[in-house]
């Protein structure tokens, strides 16, 4: 008997990758013979031998068969793998465009529930349509303006303002003292400049954070009063431009009575002013997207001549009048205005004019002499205070005229905002403890 069945099978095996040439003859000259399927085997095997190798050959074929069919199934499985990655890939980068997108959309145009960028990322699927997601969405603040995130949390709309109380709970303020999550809070988002806005955001402020540190102050009023408080003290310690900076003295006699009708703790007060005297809060800065913004839902727009200050000169220019603030460019495509006229404590009037028609003014009522607090570029880019003691201006019609007049009357005001903050801080010192 020649050879062991492990060298049987291997000589079997390499006849199978390299079949003999199928012949009719029985018998090759040597030792070696073919059989029927004209494989080679031994010429001394006995039937039962040649049997049991047939059935190894044929075994192996087989397992060469299940081989390949797995390296096909492999290559199958690899290749739908692959066109899965990239299919993903190609979705992830799709919804990372949109997302941005959304972002750059919210940036632009965060008013009002019906932000074109909220309800982009709702309808892509992006971002859920409830309050909660919303308020999540802003809190990240991953891409946004922080401007833009104050604009949308202060408007008025119902929704807005729910996403604003959401928004605040999402901020801990258990065990933080005043300045501590003032600090926290005001850096969050930018304070809008409206002061209607201001104090729907500090009143969601006062309750958030008299509900985390129950006990600290009688009322939500207190709080509100005493934040505001803060925030001015910060103004006047650290702008420049306030030369008589307050004492801790007087920053307790300012918020006397005001714990609904009683004095809060001295030392209270004391660590407050220290806090901030020794770190003023950090103003998210704008991003470079403040005009943007500002200027893109304007009370009203248009060509105006407006009447120059020292130099008697009538120049065309394009007003944009918005948040209380009248602002005017050289043109339409200016990203910077040439000036800007604040509206508080002004007023306005139809005027004759011999070289214009259709005039109206702006002035300070009972003060002829006092220049207007207003400030404007000059060419070679500084920014300078404004020379005007009136500023005449002149509409294209009648019509336009009357349309003006009535829009900057309504936007006019008498300082809302400390109006606001008095009536608040009268309201919480007549109150009377029980």
């Amino acid at each position: 008997m020649m050879g062991t069945v492990s060298e049987l099978c291997a000589s079997s095996f390499q006849a199978f990758l390299c079949p003999s040439v199928n012949v009719k003859s029985e018998r090759v000259p040597g030792t070696m013979v073919l059989n029927a399927e004209g494989g080679v085997v031994p010429a001394d095997l006995t039937p039962e031998e040649v049997i049991e190798l047939e059935n190894i050959r044929q075994r192996k074929q087989e397992l060469l068969a299940d081989i390949q069919r797995l390296k096909d199934e492999i290559a199958e499985v690899t290749n739908e793998i692959e066109n899965l990655g990239s299919t993903e890939e190609r979705k992830n980068m799709q919804r990372n465009k949109q997302v941005a997108m959304g972002r750059k959309k919210f940036n632009m145009d965060p008013r009002s529930s019906f932000s074109t960028g909220i309800q982009f990322l709702i309808e892509n699927e992006l971002l859920k349509n409830t309050r909660e997601d919303i308020a999540q969405f802003l809190y990240k603040g991953e891409g946004l303006n922080k401007t833009a995130i104050g604009d949308y949390l202060g408007e008025r709309d119902e929704f807005n303002v729910k996403v604003l109380h959401a928004f605040v709970e999402l901020h801990e303020f258990t065990d933080l003292n005043l300045v501590q999550a003032l600090r926290q809070f005001l850096w969050s988002f930018r304070l809008p400049g409206e002061a209607q806005k201001i104090d729907r955001m500090m009143e969601a402020f006062a309750q958030r954070y008299c509900h985390c540190n129950p006990g600290v102050f009688q009322s939500t009023d207190t709080c509100y009063v005493l934040s505001f408080a803060i925030i001015m003290l910060n103004t006047s310690l650290h702008n420049p431009n306030v030369k008589d900076k307050p004492s801790v003295e007087r920053f307790i006699l300012m918020n006397r009575g005001i714990n609904d009708g009683g004095d809060l703790p001295e030392e209270l007060l004391r660590n407050l002013y220290e806090s901030i005297k020794n770190e003023p809060f950090k103003i998210p800065e704008d991003d470079g997207n403040d005009l943007t913004h500002t200027f893109f839902n304007p009370d009203r727009e248009g060509w105006l001549l407006k009447l120059g200050g020292r130099v008697k000169t009538w120049k065309r220019r394009w007003f944009i009048l918005t948040d209380n603030c009248l602002y005017y460019f050289e043109y339409t495509t200016d990203k910077e205005p040439r000036g800007i006229i604040p509206l508080e404590n002004l007023s306005i009037r139809e005027v004759e004019d011999s070289k214009k028609p259709n005039c109206f003014e702006l002035y300070i009522p009972d003060n002829k002499d006092q220049f207007i607090k207003a400030c404007k570029t000059e060419a070679d880019g500084r920014v300078v205070e404004g020379s005007h003691t009136v500023y005449r201006i002149s509409a294209p019609t009648p019509e336009e005229k009357d349309e003006w007049i009535k829009c900057i009357k309504a936007a006019i005001s008498r300082d809302p905002f400390y109006e606001m903050l008095a009536a608040r801080k009268k309201k919480v010192s007549s109150t009377k403890k029980h």
